[in-house]
């Protein structure tokens, strides 16, 4: 299999033998054309993986400008993907499209547990993982670091969060580490009360102020929902406990996180939120490649941070219990919620029982381990089923 990181596979963040080397000066003419064709031989060879969709569409845009990348496979769940690069698929099992494309970095953003086997695939197999699947980690933590320890490939996040997380990081100590901060823009209603929202509709729910995405992880912005999975996925990618990593309101999402260190200092990833920054880095890393978004203006910039209102965003809470509690209680909630945002989506729920229905499920799942993609497939299922038991009952 053929791997932009096949030399040094076991490389730990931020080495120096991490990052390329710098091509030699060649004369113009034949030594250019030279370099021409060492520089194309050289490119990362990408599998999109969620093509059609909010982090696909960018992803492709970040690949057609970028010299460096070249796009081999392209897969969709449901829309046609002809055309986009020599491998495609349209459903069915993305771990085949993997093996035949041979990429060197696996972009999964493909939404919901339907990523796992791809992602797990690509961290066995020591293939680059851009993951913006976060219910990949969510759902199978343990799994997935296990699979990483075998196959040594690079996981490089692109959620907008962890990205930013994953920079201030970088090359640092853990012991160094006092906490790291999420922030959350609060979606579209912060500051609303439980009486508040009793009679909110789906459209109310998708009129996101700050990003464009889809509309399951829409909802889960309006829920808090995202940021409960964004708290486990940090736990995972970082190696921190969970009294160590926050959340913070910051309605102006300019600042993406936020890492204390031990000795009072803080380091803030800052920037305009758009993901075609946290993509390209992902894709390019060690490199750091252009993107046609502006550098931040700083005057006239007002930042905020509040608390989250948990008891009126319940499943951020409900995320925090269910990470730390460890074994099926992530996955029966990742489970849970995508099934009863469907149903919200559909008006077949209210969006105050979205978090009625994870709660539910959470208190009938059972407390053992989680071992291996049949464990979870099964936890996975159970949960479905429990939550759309629940469901029945309510209408």
């Amino acid at each position: 299999m053929r791997r932009a990181s096949e030399a040094k596979p076991g490389v730990s963040v931020g080495s120096a033998d991490a990052r390329r080397a710098e091509p030699g000066a060649l004369d113009v003419g034949v030594a250019g054309d030279a370099l021409n064709r060492q520089n194309e031989s050289m490119k990362k060879r990408v599998a999109l993986l969620g093509a059609t969709g909010s982090i696909g569409r960018q992803a492709r845009e970040v690949i057609d400008a970028t010299p460096g990348l070249e796009l081999v496979a392209a897969a969709s769940a449901t829309r046609p993907v002809d055309g986009l690069a020599p491998h495609t698929q349209v459903g069915g099992d993305l771990t085949k499209l993997l093996e035949a494309a041979e990429p060197d970095v696996v972009l999964n953003a493909v939404m919901g547990f339907a990523g796992v086997p791809a992602t797990l695939w690509a961290l066995e197999s020591g293939v680059d993982l851009a993951l913006a699947n976060k219910e990949s980690l969510v759902a199978a933590g343990e799994v997935a670091l296990a699979a990483r320890a075998r196959g040594r490939g690079r996981l490089l996040p692109v959620d907008s969060e962890h990205s930013a997380a994953f920079q201030c990081l970088e090359g640092r100590a853990p012991e160094t580490i006092h906490s790291v901060v999420l922030t959350a823009s609060g979606g579209p209603f912060r500051g609303r009360t439980r009486l508040e929202l009793e009679n909110v509709t789906p459209a109310d729910a998708l009129a996101h102020p700050t990003w464009s995405m889809g509309p399951k992880i829409t909802v889960d912005s309006a829920t808090l929902a995202n940021k409960g999975l964004e708290l486990i996925e940090a736990h995972y990618l970082f190696g921190l406990p969970y009294e160590q990593i926050e959340v913070a309101v910051h309605p102006e999402s300019i600042v993406h996180a936020l890492v204390r260190l031990r000795d009072g200092a803080a380091l803030a990833h800052v920037g305009y939120p758009d993901m075609r920054i946290p993509i390209a880095y992902a894709l390019t890393y060690p490199d750091r490649a252009p993107t046609p978004v502006p550098p931040l203006e700083l005057r006239g910039l007002t930042l905020t941070f509040d608390e989250p209102d948990v008891e009126t965003f319940s499943l951020l809470a409900l995320a925090r219990s269910a990470g730390a509690r460890g074994g099926a209680y992530p996955c029966a909630f990742n489970a849970a919620n995508e099934v009863a945002v469907a149903a919200f989506l559909d008006r077949r729920l209210p969006f105050l029982g979205i978090a009625e229905v994870v709660e539910r499920v959470l208190e009938r799942v059972g407390g053992g381990p989680v071992r291996d993609l049949d464990d979870l497939v099964e936890v996975d299922a159970e949960s479905r089923r429990g939550a759309e038991a629940v469901l029945q009952v309510a209408a």
